[in-house]
């Protein structure tokens, strides 16, 4: 996997050790992706509760994310990721053990599930702020890049079908090992030599003028905020789909435990290519055409997923270029934003953006829950690429505007 993406070159050993402990998380997360909905599916049919699981594990991204980013900005980035991964590695020993002893009941999904949350977030926006400080700036795209390429090899090719499959084997088995991939994580975060301090030019002044400052940066730069925007919408989108796709996989798709677990890591083949191409195609085509053609590339594939995607081959196709586009997307986006917003301003207008970004993922999958429940499992498609047509229609003039 490590050749793959060929995380050294050039970027020193401080990006190694950052960039092992995302590679280790995000194995753990990927079983999770997997785990955790059959998981849920195990103990209730009722596709509102399933997706509910869902929506608890990204809720902190709309309640935290304002605090969080202050946070990021006030304390040593590098000791917050040691102390909220050790959380993290706490919180998931404590869901294998409940599995373990079979005590595990949904109510306790949805509080382990905003716990395990909770910590993440802090961990990304710590992580995503101390990049600045380990990465020269020149190479923010290729380090952007594989990042996001890791992630989706690990968190979406190796996790979920390792996970479903550890999962039919023993229930138990996938949280112990997304544990001890928390845990060795941690101890890569620890061998991070670069400071995480932040250096202030004036004094620490309240928590909530400091989350305004943040907030007032992002309102009054048109670019970022037009990303911050145009991702949140989309993500509201997706999530509407997927938050009941362990539902639609076994009873639309009629793919078992394993099959669904193969079909989330078929699904990230266009996020894998896109972050390996992303510097490529970024620096050859500029940041706008970039924007711009992922948002006719997007709620394209939307369309098809709603219109005919009915078996598992037609999804994973349709997917993969909507991961591909995603993906560029991604790179294009967290490379703008670390070269625009100011050094001791990063963590709290990151996480102004990540409220509004992230924050829309809980509703999305509220909302996909509530409309499967009622109206059939492919409904949310529908809703979704409808109102993804919807979100690239409205953010093409904003784009157009873009002078880059």
């Amino acid at each position: 996997m490590t050749t793959t993406v060929s995380p050294t070159s050039g970027l020193g050993r401080d990006w190694l050790h950052l960039w092992g402990a995302g590679a280790l998380s995000t194995v753990g997360d990927g079983a999770l992706v997997a785990a955790m909905p059959l998981l849920a599916a195990s103990t209730t049919d009722d596709p509102a509760l399933v997706s509910g699981v869902a929506a608890a594990a990204t809720l902190p991204w709309l309640v935290l994310s304002l605090p969080f980013g202050a946070y990021v900005d006030r304390f040593d980035r590098r000791r917050l990721m040691i102390g909220a991964q050790a959380v993290h590695v706490t919180l998931i020993a404590v869901l294998a053990l409940l599995v373990t002893l079979g005590a595990a009941r949904i109510w306790m999904l949805y509080v382990l599930a905003f716990g395990v949350g909770t910590a993440g977030l802090l961990v990304t926006g710590a992580g995503e702020a101390l990049i600045v400080s380990v990465v020269p700036r020149a190479e923010l795209e290729v380090a952007n890049g594989r990042r996001i390429a890791t992630e989706a090899v690990f968190r979406q090719f190796g996790g979920p079908p390792l996970g479903a499959a550890l999962f039919a084997l023993a229930m138990p088995l996938p949280f112990w090992l997304d544990a001890v991939m928390f845990l060795l994580a941690l101890v890569m975060i620890t061998r991070i030599r670069a400071s995480g301090a932040v250096g202030r030019t004036a004094p620490r002044r309240a928590m909530l003028t400091e989350i305004g400052e943040g907030l007032r940066w992002l309102v009054r730069n048109r670019l970022p905020r037009t990303l911050t925007l145009i991702a949140g919408g989309g993500n509201f989108c997706e999530t509407m789909a997927l938050s009941t796709l362990v539902l639609f996989a076994r009873d639309v798709l009629h793919v078992g435990e394993d099959g669904y677990g193969l079909l989330v890591a078929a699904m990230a083949i266009g996020g894998v290519v896109g972050g390996l191409i992303s510097k490529r195609v970024v620096t050859r085509l500029g940041g706008r055409p970039v924007a711009l053609g992922v948002q006719l590339l997007i709620p394209l594939s939307w369309v098809g997923i709603a219109l005919v995607g009915r078996n598992a081959v037609t999804v994973v196709a349709l997917f993969t270029v909507f991961s591909l586009a995603v993906a560029l997307w991604n790179v294009m986006a967290a490379s703008t934003r670390q070269r625009l917003i100011p050094a001791e301003l990063l963590g709290r207008v990151s996480g102004a953006g990540r409220m509004i970004t992230f924050g829309t993922i809980p509703l999305g999958a509220l909302c996909g829950g509530l409309i499967a429940d009622s109206y059939g499992l492919v409904a949310p498609w529908v809703a979704g690429a409808v109102l993804r047509l919807l979100v690239s229609a409205l953010a093409w003039p904003s784009l157009l505007r873009w002078n880059a």
